[in-house]
C-alpha cells in the first residue's frame, strides 16, 4: 500500500467511482474487499488510521455469542458461527480456535451450560472449531490452574475463535488494494456532494497537508460505525439519530494471572455481561463492560467504575488479585448499537447490523460486530449496487484468502511474529539488511526495529501511534514500555517518511499523552 500512489489515482480518475466508502474500520474495510473483488471501482477514505476506533479495541474474539443464544437471537448466532470459521480459514495467521472453560458452581449450572454448549455445537455444524464437553473438577483446574476455588464443582469446555483485530484490519486493507481498490488513511469526508437531491460524491480533505478535492461516485457508503449519525447529518441536517453507543473496557495483565492455554468465561456478571479472561500475545485480556455513553469520542477512556468492576471480578475468579501496578494497559471501545427505542439496556440490544438508504441514495451500514464483518459487507455491496443501478455480481469472499495467508501459520519464525504470515520472509530480509533491524524496539516488547520501517513502507503507517497501537500491539500489551519506545519509533519513522526533528518531537509528545490514558491513575 502506498498513500501517495492512492492520492495520484484519485486525481487522475476521469469517471465517477462505483463506490466511495467512508470509514476504515472492520465494516468499511470488509466492504472495500468485497466490492473490489466483484470488480467495482472502489475508493475508501478514513479520517484517522485504519481501525483507529472500535475495530482495534475489541475483546479479540471471533465468536457466535453465547449470550445471544440465551436471548433467543438464533439467526445472529448462526451467522456468527459460520463467519467465525470462515475468518479462521481465510486468515489462519491471525485467527484460530481457542478453548474456553466455564466454571460451574453447582450440578444444575453444569447441566444448564452443558446443554447450551451442545446447541452451540449443533448450530456450528461442519464449521465447528471443536466439540464441547463436560469437565470434572480436576480437569477444570488442570485447564485453568489459576482459577480461584470458590466451590467449583466442574466446568464446561467449548471452542470459539480468537484473532488480532487491528492486524486483521491491515490485511483487509492490503487485500482490497490487491483487488484494485484505492484506500487512504488520514483523509476525511468533509462534506457530501448533492446534486438534484442525490448524493453524487464527497468533498475530501487530506489531513496531512490540508488539500481538498471533490470526488464523485455512483453510490456513497457510510460505514463509520459510531460516527454514522454525523455523516448522515451531512446530507440531512437534524436527521434523527439511529444509534446508541455502549462502551466496553478491557484490562491487560501479565500472563502469570492466567496460565495454561484456555480462556476463562463467566456467563453472567453483576451487570449482565459475559466476562472473559483470555490469553493473547502472551498476556491476559480481561473484559468486558457494557456502559451506555452519551458522547462519541475517537479516543474513549475507561471510566473509573469500569476499571473497578474488572479489577474486582478478576480478583473474584483468579487466584491472584491484580494490583494497579500489574495492569499493563487498559483500553475502551464504543459499540455502535441501533436504537430499539427508549428504556432498553445496551447489553440487551441486538448486535445485528442495519442497512439504510437515504432519500438521496447514500447507503448507511451500522451495528453488527467484527465476527460478521464479511456478511455485513456482502449485504451492503448488494444494496449499494442496487441503489446505484449497477449489475448484480456474486460475492466471492466466502473463500477469499486474505493477504498474509499461509499454509502453516501459528509458529513464530525466528524473531518474527506469526501475524505477518506470508510476509515473514520479506520482513526477515529487511531486518537483516537494516542496521540494528533485528534488535527489539524495547527490552519488554517483542517488536523488532525493522517492523517500524515495514509498517511505514508496506502498511501505510503514518504516525508513532499507528505503529505502536495497531501495526504492532505494543500500546495494548505494555503501555509503559511503548512510551519508552516512542522516541526510537519516531526516529525510524522520520527517516522512512522524510520528516524533520520537530515532527519527531511532536510525535513523541503526542504519543506519550495518548498512552498515559491507557494506564490506571493509581498505578505506581
Amino acid at each position: 500500500m502506498n498513500r501517495q500512489h492512492g492520492i495520484d489515482q484519485i486525481r487522475a480518475a476521469a469517471e465517477p467511482w462505483d463506490f466511495i466508502i467512508i470509514g476504515g474500520g472492520a465494516t468499511g474495510l470488509g466492504t472495500a474487499v468485497d466490492a473490489a473483488a466483484r470488480g467495482h471501482r472502489t475508493l475508501l477514505v478514513e479520517r484517522d488510521d485504519f481501525a483507529k476506533g472500535t475495530s482495534s479495541r475489541s475483546t479479540k474474539l471471533l465468536h457466535g455469542g453465547v449470550r445471544y443464544l440465551k436471548q433467543g437471537n438464533l439467526s445472529l448466532v448462526y451467522d456468527a458461527l459460520r463467519e467465525r470459521s470462515l475468518a479462521c480459514r481465510n486468515a489462519p495467521h491471525l485467527a484460530g480456535e481457542l478453548g474456553f472453560v466455564i466454571p460451574a458452581y453447582s450440578w444444575r449450572e453444569k447441566a444448564f451450560y452443558g446443554v447450551g454448549m451442545e446447541v452451540y455445537d449443533r448450530m456450528s455444524g461442519k464449521l465447528s472449531l471443536g466439540r464441547s464437553r463436560w469437565l470434572s473438577r480436576e480437569e477444570t483446574f488442570k485447564r485453568l490452574p489459576t482459577l480461584r476455588d470458590n466451590g467449583v464443582r466442574g466446568g464446561i469446555l467449548y471452542y470459539d475463535g480468537q484473532f488480532d483485530d487491528a492486524r486483521f484490519a491491515v490485511n483487509l486493507a492490503q487485500t482490497a488494494v490487491e483487488k484494485g481498490a484505492v484506500l487512504l488513511n488520514y483523509v476525511e469526508a468533509a462534506g457530501l456532494v448533492v446534486e438534484n437531491g442525490r448524493v453524487a460524491g464527497t468533498r475530501l480533505r487530506d489531513r496531512e497537508n490540508g488539500n481538498e478535492f471533490e470526488v464523485r461516485a455512483k453510490c456513497v457508503i457510510n460505514a463509520t460505525g459510531v460516527f454514522c449519525d454525523a455523516v448522515r447529518a451531512m446530507e440531512t441536517p437534524g436527521a434523527r439519530p439511529i444509534l446508541v453507543a455502549s462502551q466496553g473496557t478491557h484490562l491487560v495483565l501479565p500472563r502469570e494471572f492466567l496460565t495454561g492455554n484456555d480462556a476463562l468465561m463467566v456467563p453472567k456478571t453483576a451487570d449482565g455481561r459475559v466476562l472473559f479472561a483470555l490469553p493473547w500475545h502472551d498476556k491476559v485480556v480481561v473484559g468486558t463492560t457494557d456502559i451506555p455513553v452519551n458522547s462519541i469520542s475517537p479516543e474513549p477512556r475507561p471510566l473509573r467504575e469500569e476499571y473497578d468492576f474488572l479489577m474486582e471480578h478478576a480478583a473474584k475468579y483468579l487466584n491472584q488479585a491484580p494490583r494497579p501496578s500489574d495492569v499493563l494497559s487498559m483500553f475502551s471501545g464504543l459499540r455502535p448499537l441501533v436504537s430499539p427505542g427508549e428504556g432498553k439496556k445496551t447489553a440487551a440490544i441486538s448486535r445485528d447490523h442495519t442497512i439504510l438508504v437515504s432519500d438521496g441514495g447514500m447507503v448507511t451500514v451500522t451495528g453488527g460486530k467484527w465476527t460478521t464483518y464479511r456478511k455485513m459487507a456482502d449485504d451492503v455491496v448488494n444494496k449499494a449496487a442496487e441503489t446505484a443501478g449497477l449489475d448484480r455480481r456474486e460475492c466471492p469472499t466466502r473463500d477469499l484468502r486474505l493477504h498474509g495467508w499461509t499454509e502453516k501459520p501459528g509458529i513464530a519464525n525466528g524473531k518474527i511474529s506469526p501475524v505477518y504470515g506470508s510476509d515473514t520472509p520479506a520482513l526477515r530480509e529487511l531486518a537483516r539488511e537494516m542496521p540494528q533491524g533485528e534488535e527489539p524496539l524495547h527490552p519488554r516488547l517483542s517488536t523488532l526495529k525493522a517492523e517500524v520501517v515495514w509498517a511505514a513502507r508496506k502498511e501505510m503507517a503514518r504516525t508513532v501511534e499507528d505503529v505502536l497501537a495497531r501495526r504492532t500491539r505494543s500500546l495494548l500489551l505494555d503501555a509503559r514500555a511503548s512510551m519508552e519506545a516512542a522516541p526510537e519509533t519516531a526516529r525510524l519513522l522520520a527517516e522512512e517518511l522524510n520528516r524533520d526533528d520537530k515532527w519527531r518531537e511532536d510525535q513523541v509528545r503526542q504519543y506519550r499523552a495518548l498512552a498515559e490514558g491507557y494506564l490506571p491513575d493509581d498505578a505506581s
